[in-house]
């Protein structure tokens, strides 16, 4: 009878928490609430249970019968009950209970529970604040932890996670610690502009983040942004507090030599409009000709160096991807007169062997789009997910990134009207409407 109630216990830990080998931010209650709908006295009768559950009276109950429940590991994975707090599903997707989570975490730590405990999984320490702040991003709670404690320079996850989405209170509670180290700060602004989060990665940049700092990934801030096809408006705001186009990366690379690798002419004239040299050299003069569309220059350095084109796609294939991707049209047309390869691949800035369809797709460049099409880019390429343009359209009408969803119906009749098949749509959920009634309209229903 005990052994049942042990593996009862374990089976609903398992449920209720974190998964371990699949991403923290997954999963749902549903398993969870059906084993606590029948066996209702695990919240009631087990320390850790309660603090899954966030259920504060539980847990001071259960302290008040015996204080060493506060660090006593145990469950499935020899957690002691804040970890099991701080990592608990109920935590991340049940906001209404966020203040009992609160209490019952003080009474944890008011019984001498560590707020710097954690886990370790695959050689990283998974640590409580990384659970409070990077998955659940509940501010109390991080607030908390960080009043008895704990400490957010943990390797790199609270940092990295806690600027995750649009919420960005609990990341706020860390920053106004003064517990967070600068190099922190900059993971935490280069997150922001991974999610084009205008108003987050203004208000670090306010409160201290140095966007000069070149980050573990090497890059400075607006290296990063143009790696990320940031708009002009993210450039503008780096600009404004101090960033240095003429710095570099630790690949040797500045911003002005970024920018014209990734055709991006709009942030070449926003640098000469501030006062900026944008003279470049070489390959790189040559790549800035494409981005503004100057003809006449690109034609010429290529008279004078014939395997100019060749040599930069064997550095790197993604060249005309970049500028689909950033709407340069002109830019790619000029491109392709001059013998960049059509079906090149960048596996970049969330790219996955995407061709440049791919990624004009992907980022709703429907002029781009339709320029492709028209100059031959094939339609029934894959890339390393298994799909084609058509099938990246119809994701991007309902998966979360910093470019989508968006409303890509006119990609998804350009791609169809030009011969696309349908049928590469069908592993996609059904119901998106839209995207529905143009596959039928063209007698492809997927």
């Amino acid at each position: 009878m005990e052994q049942e109630a042990e593996n009862l216990l374990a089976a609903f830990i398992r449920a209720a928490c974190v998964p371990r080998d699949a991403s923290h931010g997954s999963g749902t209650l549903a398993a969870a609430n059906a084993i606590l709908a029948a066996h209702p006295q695990i919240g009631r009768d087990d320390i850790h249970a309660a603090a899954i559950l966030g259920s504060h009276e539980a847990v001071g109950r259960l302290l008040g019968a015996d204080a060493g429940g506060a660090t006593r590991r145990g469950g499935p994975y020899d957690w002691d009950a804040l970890t099991h707090l701080c990592f608990s599903r109920y935590l991340r997707i049940d906001r209404t209970r966020s203040e009992d989570f609160v209490l019952a975490a003080r009474s944890l730590l008011e019984h001498g529970a560590n707020a710097s405990t954690g886990f370790h999984w695959n050689g990283e320490f998974e640590s409580a604040i990384y659970g409070a702040a990077g998955i659940a991003h509940d501010a109390e709670l991080t607030r908390l932890l960080l009043e008895h404690g704990a400490d957010p320079n943990d390797g790199g996850e609270t940092e990295y996670h806690s600027p995750e989405g649009f919420d960005n209170a609990a990341m706020q509670v860390i920053v106004e610690s003064g517990k967070l180290a600068p190099s922190g700060l900059l993971t935490m602004l280069v997150r922001k502009l991974d999610w084009t989060d205008f108003d987050g990665a203004e208000w670090l940049l306010t409160h201290g983040s140095d966007p000069n700092l070149v980050s573990h990934w090497g890059d400075t801030a607006l290296n990063h942004a143009l790696g990320r096809d940031n708009p002009l408006r993210f450039i503008e705001l780096l600009l404004d507090h101090g960033a240095e186009p003429a710095a570099t990366s630790k690949n040797g690379l500045s911003a002005i030599a970024m920018a014209a690798r990734m055709a991006r002419a709009d942030v070449l004239g926003l640098f000469e409009r501030r006062g900026f040299s944008t003279d470049l050299g070489g390959d790189h003069a040559f790549l800035g000709a494409c981005a503004r569309g100057d003809m006449d220059t690109a034609r010429s350095m290529v008279a004078a160096d014939p395997k100019i084109v060749a040599r930069l796609e064997s550095q790197d294939a993604g060249l005309l991807a970049y500028a689909a991707g950033a709407g340069n049209t002109t830019a790619v047309a000029l491109m392709l007169d001059l013998g960049f390869d059509i079906t090149s691949r960048t596996s970049k800035a969330g790219a996955s062997e995407d061709t440049a369809l791919h990624v004009a797709v992907w980022r709703d460049r429907v002029t781009t789009v339709k320029l492709l099409i028209d100059r031959g880019a094939p339609l029934e390429v894959t890339n390393k997910r298994g799909e084609t343009p058509l099938a990246r359209a119809v994701r991007a009408l309902v998966e979360p990134s910093e470019w989508t969803p968006h409303d890509s119906v006119d990609l998804v009749a350009a791609l169809l009207g030009a011969g696309a098949r349908a049928d590469a749509v069908r592993h996609f959920p059904s119901g998106v409407a839209a995207a529905d009634e143009l596959l039928r309209s063209f007698g492809r229903g997927a």
